[in-house]
């Protein structure tokens, strides 16, 4: 599995040397070399890679990575250019419009957002294909929890998106003063009706950014000519 090399590996050092994280590591590295797994190796810890722990501003929870050939890359929500953009991002993009004035774009990639400061942390890193929630319980819960934990310890001002159940039983976990937590329904098209629809978080978020003097997120994504070589 790919390594952490920023400033995530200090602070997760710890969980590393537990007995739960080495019975996980054993486990993802035999599903690697016996099954197809997504995201790719290589991309499992992209999301803390880039978004280092210093320049975290929003954090935007997932359940685990998608699990179609090609989609996932290891950032929740997010898929590589070129694929289709899932429902729930389409949603999230039509939210987004509503409150912010953005436009829809042609693309799923959401890296734009994780150099800013987003966090796009699934609560499990890695899926076998075609199967969702299938690494569901093997450890991966404890190491996220690990960073949640992390990021509830920085006295800075901090935002979360808690979407959808899963994503808001880590509230109890969120205690921080310093940190505003946002919760509405999950963007799939089965609930976004229920509330997700007009929860304004992306301006709600801007506006906290602001006034705590840490500069807002363009949460534009560009369509995909418009885009560096990223």
């Amino acid at each position: 599995m790919s390594a952490i090399e920023n400033d995530w590996l200090e602070v997760l050092a710890p969980e590393f040397q537990k007995e739960y994280y080495r019975k996980l590591y054993e486990k993802v590295k035999e599903e690697y070399n016996t099954r197809q797994i997504f995201p790719e190796s290589k991309d499992l810890f992209n999301a803390l890679h880039y978004t280092p722990l210093k320049e975290v501003k929003v954090v935007i929870l997932g359940q685990d990575p998608y699990h179609n050939v090609g989609q996932a890359h290891g950032l929740c929500f997010s898929v590589k250019k070129g694929v289709d953009i899932p429902p729930s991002l389409v949603n999230i993009y039509k939210e987004m419009q509503d409150d912010i004035g953005t436009y829809i774009p042609d693309n799923g990639y959401l890296v734009k957002w994780a150099k800013q400061g987003v966090l796009l942390l699934n609560t499990v890193l890695t899926v076998r294909a075609h199967e969702a929630n299938s690494h569901r319980g093997l450890g991966w819960e404890m190491f996220t929890d690990a960073i949640i934990k992390v990021l509830n310890e920085q006295n800075r001002p901090m935002v979360y998106m808690l979407w959808g159940a899963p994503a808001q039983k880590k509230k109890a976990m969120l205690n921080n003063p310093a940190h505003l937590v946002l919760e509405a329904p999950h963007p799939s098209p089965l609930s976004a009706y229920r509330g997700f629809f007009g929860c304004k978080h992306f301006s709600k978020a801007n506006e906290f950014l602001q006034q705590n003097g840490c500069g807002s997120i363009d949460w534009q994504i560009e369509n995909i000519d418009m885009q560096d070589g990223e």
